[in-house]
């Protein structure tokens, strides 16, 4: 029972780490830009339900920390629904109410009578801010701790697979994909794993000559550690370097600001990939994680980290280290997510402001609600989903099926 709870630990603790951190940044970003144009709050809250802790700063505003700890909000003077985007006639009643309690005036203290543009930076500042986070601790990585740089050096080729018939030999450096320049030989795995049934373009070098080869990455089922079960392209290709072409780059501090913007840039245009496969039907969606995705991952690279180094204190910095660069990575994933343009999101708000610029009047009230409850049940679908290919890559029903057997 112990060594049960223990695991359990190992898995929950820092994902609620992790995500408490990024959710956190992500309402810091709201506020912040909001408190930067007079906007008047009335809550900064962590996580839901019950408050285990709250304090009333001079201002007025509640800083709470709910029993729950799986999101958190900041709650805008004057909200009047779910939305958050009032349609004319909840403004006007709105400005009558704050006028005769407040005076006439008042109202600009409110965020719905701001101008547009800075409704809009409130909005976006949320997604803006986890952006910001993942690049500063990229940076801090890249300045702080380098990163070991491994050329992609074939070392095997297996036979009769897509790399085999495109002329790959063992000793081939490969120096570009599609055209672009490659330093470390994950930045080749990346491209093949979403590439399946697309031509791949490489350079390689090979006795001194560049030589031109083209593979197309076949999908295959594996087992990934971290992630679980995996649906991804392979070309058959093994690489690896030797210890003298294994180099240990420390960035001075204005390369690893670039690095840091760089990384965040590939983590986004990898998510653009994917979702873009999957709406031309080269991808059925099935790497989608969530919350117990999320949590096994975390847990994973926290026993891989707790494995690696016996020593405490190197235990205990790798840990930080690990999880570090998981909440950089998630970050960008929450503050994508945020974009979308699905009503209940920040992206959906600033679909909303978008029509308000256009049409000079906010969207109607039915309208608001009809698309609130639209995106909610896209939202949940999407959990429903990805908790699905959880559950499926876990392989927690088999789990389950031989605890009721």
């Amino acid at each position: 029972m112990l060594g049960i709870i223990g695991q359990a630990l190992i898995y929950v603790v820092p994902f609620l780490l992790v995500l408490t951190l990024v959710v956190t940044v992500h309402e810091l970003g709201h506020f912040l830009t909001a408190r930067a144009f007079g906007v008047k709050m009335e809550r900064f809250s962590i996580g839901f339900g019950r408050a285990i802790f709250q304090r009333t700063d001079k201002r007025g505003v509640e800083w709470r920390l709910g029993w729950l700890p799986l999101g958190g909000y900041v709650k805008f003077a004057g909200d009047l629904d779910a939305t958050g985007v009032p349609d004319k006639a909840g403004l006007d009643a709105l400005k009558k109410e704050v006028v005769a309690e407040h005076g006439v005036g008042a109202e600009k203290d409110y965020l719905y009578f701001k101008p547009l543009w800075q409704r809009a930076l409130v909005v976006a500042g949320g997604p803006f801010a986890n952006f910001v986070l993942a690049i500063f601790i990229f940076t801090l990585l890249f300045s702080l701790v380098g990163v070991e740089l491994r050329p992609a050096r074939v070392v095997q080729v297996q036979a009769d697979s897509p790399a085999a018939a495109a002329g790959f030999l063992p000793g081939d450096l490969i120096t570009r994909v599609n055209g672009k320049l490659i330093a470390d030989g994950g930045e080749v795995t990346r491209v093949v794993a979403l590439s399946s049934g697309d031509p791949v373009q490489f350079t390689v070098e090979r006795a001194g000559a560049d030589v031109q080869l083209t593979a197309t990455p076949e999908r295959r089922v594996e087992n990934d550690p971290i992630a679980g079960r995996v649906s991804v392209g392979r070309i058959g290709l093994g690489l690896g370097s030797s210890r003298d072409e294994v180099r240990h780059v420390r960035y001075g501090p204005v390369a690893a600001v670039g690095q840091g913007f760089k990384e965040t840039g590939a983590i986004l245009s990898t998510t653009f990939t994917y979702i873009g496969r999957i709406f031309t039907g080269r991808e059925s969606g099935d790497q989608f994680s969530g919350p117990l995705g999320i949590a096994k991952a975390s847990g994973a690279l926290t026993n891989a980290a707790v494995a690696a180094n016996p020593d405490p204190l190197a235990m205990a910095g790798n840990l930080l280290l690990t999880l570090t660069s998981f909440a950089a990575i998630l970050s960008v994933g929450i503050g994508f997510l945020n974009l979308l343009p699905v009503p209940v999101l920040d992206g959906g708000h600033l679909m909303f402001y978008a029509y308000e610029a256009v049409a000079r009047r906010p969207v109607a009230a039915r309208v608001q609600e009809a698309g609130y409850r639209v995106g909610l049940a896209l939202l949940a679908s999407l959990m429903l989903f990805a908790t699905w290919n959880d559950l499926q890559k876990l392989n927690l029903f088999k789990f389950l099926g031989g605890l009721v057997s």
